[in-house]
C-alpha cells in the first residue's frame, strides 16, 4: 500500500487504535510494529500511516483541550463582565446618593445661616422633637420566641438588609488594594468605610453549582480557622420552602491578650425568583427579638449584623457568589492597644470573606482535577492536616477551661504564661486517648505562651525568616524532647539539654493553596553530633509545618508558622501537638486631619507628604507598622516531671522571645535610618526648633547638657542626637483643664512605651504611670513650674501593652519656647528595663 495515500479506517480499526492511545498516546516505533502484529485488523496499514494517525490524534486532543479552555475562559469573562456591569451600576447609584446628600447638606447649611442664631432653649428642644417626628427610628417590636411567624419576619428583614449591602448602597464600600478583577482572580473585594462595626464584601466566580457552594459555605468550621464550634440548635422549615436555623458559634481569640467571642444568630436559607440561593444571618438580641441564646461565661458576646451569601447560577455552569460579613466585635472590651484587631475591616476580609472564596476555589479546582498532589495524599486529608494544626494552635493560645486547661503559678515574672491540661483527650480527641503520646501512668500537655508588640517589622517578612532560618531561634534538644513522645519508648529525654546541638533543616513540600498563600510541608531536622556524648541524642526529627500569610502585598493578612512533631510513618490520623508563631498587623487609624497636629517631632519623623508618590506614602506607613506576636509551645509530660518541664518550657519561650526580638531588630527597615542614609535628616523648621527647645530648656533648668555639646552642630544633628539618646525622652502637652497627652518620644521612649509615633499621640501620661508615680508628679508639679525641673525617684510605669517597666530615676522639666513661655513638659526615664 502506498503510504502517501489517505487511509480510511474502519470503526473496528479506530476502536483498536483508541484503546492503545488511552494507554500510550505516543507509542514508539517498536510498539507500533508490535500493534500491527498483535492486531490482525491493522495488518493492511503501514507503520508510517499508524504513526501519522497517532500524531493527528494527539493534535485533535490538544485542539479539543484548547477549545475547552477557551470556552471556559469565555464563560468566565462573560460572567465577570456581567459582574462588573452590576458593580458599575451600584457605584453609579452610590454616586447619585452622595450627590443628593451633598446638595441636601449644602441647602441645610444655607438655611441655617439665614435663620437667627439667638434661638431659645425651648425652640431647640422643640426643633429636636420635630426632627425625631420627621425621622422616627422605632425599635424592632419584640417577637414571640415561640412564634415561627415572628422569626420569619426577622428573617425577611435580615434578607432585605443583606441584599441592600450585597448589591445596593447600604454600606459605603472601598475596594481593597491589589484585588483586581479578572478571570483568574479571587474576585472583587471591598471593605467598609464609616460604618458601624467592621464589614467586608466580595464577589467572585467559581465552577461549582450553587447548591454545592451553599453546602460548603454553611460548613463554616471547614474554612473559617477562627471558628471553634458551630452548633445548629434548632431547624424550622418556612412556608416559602426555606429554612430558619438557630445557631450558637464560638470563635477563638487571636492572641493571649484578648478574650474569645461567641455569637447567637439566626440563619435563613431561601431561594429568590431568579433562581439564586440566599443564606443570610444576623444575631438575635433584645432589640431584634427572638429567642434568647445560651449563657456565656468565658466569652464576650459579639454581634453579627445582617450578613450572608448570595449565590447565583452562571450560564454554562458554575456560580457567581456575593459575600457580606458584617460584625460588631465589642471593641470596648479589648485593651486599647489591641483594638485595631477588632476595628479593622481588612483583617475581617482576610480571615472570613477572602478565606471563604479561596476555600471554594480550592474545592472547585480539586474537584476538576486541576490540582495534583504528590506523596500519595488525598487533597481532603491534606486540608484536614492544615485545619488540625490551626485548631490545635488556637486551642493552645486560648486555653479554655472546658477543655481541661488550668494556669500554673508564675515564677514572679508575668511575661510567660504556663497552662497545663491533664485531660488532653478533651481537646485532642478521644482517638488519642490510647496514643503513646500520653503514658498510662499519668501525664498531660503543658503550654508555654507569650505575646508581645513588634514595631516596624512586616509580619510576612518575620514569619518567612523564622521558616527559612529555624536554627536562629530553635533548640534541637527541645525538638528532640517534643519528638520523644511519639516513639515507642516515650520520655527518653526527660528534659531538653541546655546548650543545643547544631542542626539543619530540609523542607519537603506537601501541598499549597491555589494562590500560594499557604504552604503545608514536612520539615526534616538533621542533627550534627561533634562530641561522643551527643551521638545518643542526635537523629533525624520530622515536623509537619503550616506556613501562611507570607505575601507582603496582602493587606491585613495574618502571618503564621505552626508546626507539630511527627514520626516517620506519618499516618493520616497521626496525633498532632502544634506549636508556633502568629503575627497580626495592627492597622493604625488614619489621621483624618493634618491641621490638628501640634508642634512635635512625631509629625517631622513621619515626614511631609506633599509631592510624594503613592508608593512613597505606602512605604512611609510601613515604618509605623505595629503588630502583635503570639508564641505558644506545647509539650507532653509525665506527672512527676511536670515542674521540670514547666521550668524548661518557660526558659525556652523566653529564649525564643529574645531570639525573635533580635531577628526583628535585624530585619526591621529602620525608618529613621532610611532617612539618615546619604541625605541629611529631613525636618521642618518647627520640628528642628522643638528639638532645640528641649535641649536648651534642659540646660537652662539643670545647668548641664542633655546632648553632646558641639558649637558647629546644626539643627539636623540636634534632632539626630535627641532621637538616638540612650534614655527614654518624651514630651507631653501642657494645657489647662486638658489631660496631658504625649506628643513626642525618641526611639528609646517608643521602645519603652511599646508604641509607634502615630499611636503615641493617643496615650495619656496618667495611663503609663502607676499610682505612686501619679502622686509624685502631682506633688512635684508646682516645683516643676516654679523651679523649672525636678528629679523623680525610681519607680514602675506601664507600657501601652500593659507590661511593667522599671526605671532608676526620672527627671521632668519645662520646655520653653523662644519667648520663654511654657510649651510642653518633658520627661527622661534613665536606665529603664522591662520587669
Amino acid at each position: 500500500m502506498d503510504s502517501s495515500k489517505y487511509v480510511r479506517y474502519t470503526p473496528e480499526q479506530v476502536e483498536a487504535l483508541e484503546r492503545v492511545y488511552t494507554e500510550c498516546p505516543k507509542p514508539s516505533s517498536l510498539r507500533r510494529q508490535q500493534l500491527i502484529r498483535e492486531c490482525p485488523i491493522l495488518s493492511n496499514i503501514e507503520p508510517k500511516q499508524i504513526k501519522v494517525w497517532f500524531q493527528n490524534r494527539r493534535c485533535r486532543e490538544k485542539q479539543r483541550k484548547e477549545a475547552s479552555r477557551l470556552q471556559t475562559v469565555n464563560r468566565k469573562l462573560t460572567a465577570m463582565n456581567k459582574l462588573l456591569m452590576e458593580e458599575n451600576d451600584r457605584l453609579q447609584k452610590q454616586v447619585s446618593q452622595l450627590v443628593y446628600e451633598n446638595g441636601y447638606t449644602r441647602q441645610q447649611l444655607q438655611s441655617a445661616s439665614a435663620t437667627t442664631t439667638d434661638a431659645s432653649c425651648e425652640s431647640v428642644v422643640l426643633s429636636g422633637q420635630h426632627q425625631q417626628q420627621q425621622n422616627p427610628t422605632p425599635p424592632h417590636p419584640q417577637r414571640d420566641a415561640n412564634n415561627p411567624a415572628g422569626l420569619l419576619a426577622i428573617a425577611e428583614e435580615t434578607l432585605a438588609e443583606f441584599l441592600s449591602k450585597a448589591t445596593g448602597t447600604a454600606v459605603d464600600w472601598v475596594q481593597m488594594i491589589g484585588m483586581k478583577p479578572g478571570p483568574d482572580s479571587i474576585g472583587i473585594v471591598a471593605v467598609s468605610r464609616n460604618c458601624a462595626g467592621v464589614a467586608a464584601r466580595a464577589c467572585g466566580l467559581v465552577s461549582l453549582e450553587p447548591t454545592k457552594v451553599a453546602e460548603i459555605l454553611k460548613d463554616r468550621p471547614s474554612w473559617f480557622r477562627d471558628c471553634r464550634c458551630l452548633d445548629v440548635l434548632s431547624v424550622m422549615p418556612t412556608a416559602n420552602g426555606g429554612t430558619i436555623e438557630l445557631i450558637y458559634m464560638q470563635t477563638y481569640a487571636p492572641t493571649t491578650l484578648a478574650s474569645a467571642r461567641d455569637f447567637w444568630t439566626m440563619r435563613y436559607t431561601t431561594s429568590l425568583e431568579d433562581g439564586s440561593l440566599v443564606i443570610c444571618e444576623r444575631s438575635l438580641t433584645s432589640s431584634t427579638g427572638g429567642p434568647s441564646g445560651p449563657p456565656t461565661s468565658s466569652f464576650v458576646r459579639a454581634e453579627v449584623l445582617p450578613s450572608g451569601y448570595l449565590i447565583r447560577p452562571c450560564e454554562g455552569g458554575g456560580s457567581i457568589i456575593h459575600i457580606v460579613d458584617h460584625l460588631d466585635l465589642d471593641v470596648w472590651s479589648v485593651p486599647e492597644v489591641l483594638r485595631p484587631l477588632y476595628e479593622s475591616s481588612k483583617i475581617l476580609a482576610q480571615k472570613m470573606t477572602i478565606a471563604a472564596l479561596r476555600h471554594i476555589r480550592q474545592i472547585a479546582q480539586e474537584t476538576s482535577g486541576e490540582i495534583q498532589y504528590g506523596r500519595g495524599r488525598q487533597p481532603a486529608v491534606l486540608r484536614t492536616f492544615s485545619q488540625r494544626l490551626c485548631r490545635g494552635f488556637n486551642d493552645a493560645i486560648n486555653g479554655f477551661v472546658d477543655d481541661g486547661w488550668s494556669i500554673l503559678a508564675s515564677d514572679g515574672m508575668e511575661d510567660v504564661t504556663i497552662a497545663v491540661n491533664s485531660t488532653p483527650s478533651k481537646f485532642l480527641g478521644s482517638q488519642y486517648g490510647t496514643s503513646s503520646m500520653f503514658p498510662s501512668f499519668g501525664g498531660g500537655v503543658l503550654c508555654a505562651k507569650a505575646s508581645m508588640l513588634l514595631q516596624n517589622v512586616p509580619p510576612a517578612m518575620l514569619v518567612r525568616f523564622l521558616r527559612e532560618h529555624r536554627s536562629e531561634w530553635a533548640d534541637y534538644g527541645v525538638d528532640a524532647y517534643s519528638a520523644a513522645a511519639l516513639r515507642a519508648s516515650p520520655y527518653a529525654v526527660p528534659c531538653a539539654r541546655p546548650g543545643g546541638i547544631p542542626s539543619s533543616q530540609v523542607i519537603l513540600p506537601l501541598a499549597h493553596t491555589v494562590e500560594h498563600e499557604e504552604f503545608l510541608e514536612v520539615i526534616r531536622l538533621e542533627g550534627h553530633a561533634f562530641l561522643p556524648e551527643d551521638v545518643a541524642f542526635v537523629q533525624d526529627l520530622y515536623l509537619l509545618q503550616l506556613c501562611s500569610g507570607v505575601d507582603e502585598n496582602a493587606t491585613g493578612s495574618c502571618a503564621q508558622l505552626v508546626f507539630a512533631p511527627i514520626d516517620e510513618s506519618f499516618t493520616d490520623d497521626a496525633p498532632l501537638l502544634p506549636s508556633g508563631f502568629r503575627v497580626i498587623p495592627l492597622d493604625p487609624k488614619t489621621d483624618s486631619s493634618a491641621t490638628t497636629r501640634t508642634l512635635d517631632l512625631a509629625s517631622t519623623l513621619e515626614g511631609p507628604t506633599a509631592g510624594r508618590s503613592a508608593g512613597e506614602l505606602t512605604d512611609t506607613n510601613n515604618y509605623n507598622l505595629r503588630s502583635v506576636l503570639t508564641i505558644a509551645f506545647q509539650f507532653t509530660f509525665e506527672n512527676h516531671f511536670q515542674d521540670n518541664v514547666a521550668a524548661m518550657a518557660r526558659q525556652y519561650v523566653r529564649s525564643v522571645v529574645s531570639s525573635v526580638q533580635r531577628v526583628a531588630m535585624a530585619i526591621a527597615p529602620s525608618r529613621l535610618g532610611s532617612q539618615l542614609g546619604p541625605k541629611p535628616l529631613p525636618g521642618s523648621p518647627e520640628a528642628l526648633t522643638l528639638a532645640r527647645w528641649i535641649s536648651r530648656s534642659y540646660r537652662i533648668h539643670t545647668g548641664s547638657e542633655l546632648l553632646q555639646p558641639d558649637s558647629q552642630a546644626g539643627g539636623d544633628l540636634v534632632l539626630k542626637q535627641l532621637w538616638h539618646h540612650s534614655d527614654a525622652i518624651m514630651c507631653c502637652s501642657l494645657k489647662t483643664n486638658v489631660p496631658p497627652v504625649f506628643t513626642f518620644a525618641n526611639q528609646a521612649g517608643l521602645d519603652m512605651l511599646e508604641t509607634t509615633l502615630v499611636a503615641l499621640q493617643d496615650i495619656l501620661l496618667d495611663k503609663i504611670l502607676d499610682e505612686a508615680g501619679r502622686k509624685t508628679v502631682c506633688s512635684e508639679f508646682s516645683k516643676i513650674m516654679q523651679q523649672g525641673f525636678t528629679y523623680l525617684p525610681s519607680g514602675i510605669c506601664v507600657s501601652s501593652m500593659g507590661r511593667p517597666v522599671s526605671y532608676e530615676q526620672a527627671i521632668a522639666w519645662r520646655v520653653l519656647n523662644d519667648d520663654d513661655s511654657n510649651h510642653c513638659l518633658a520627661f527622661m526615664f534613665m536606665n529603664w528595663s522591662f520587669v
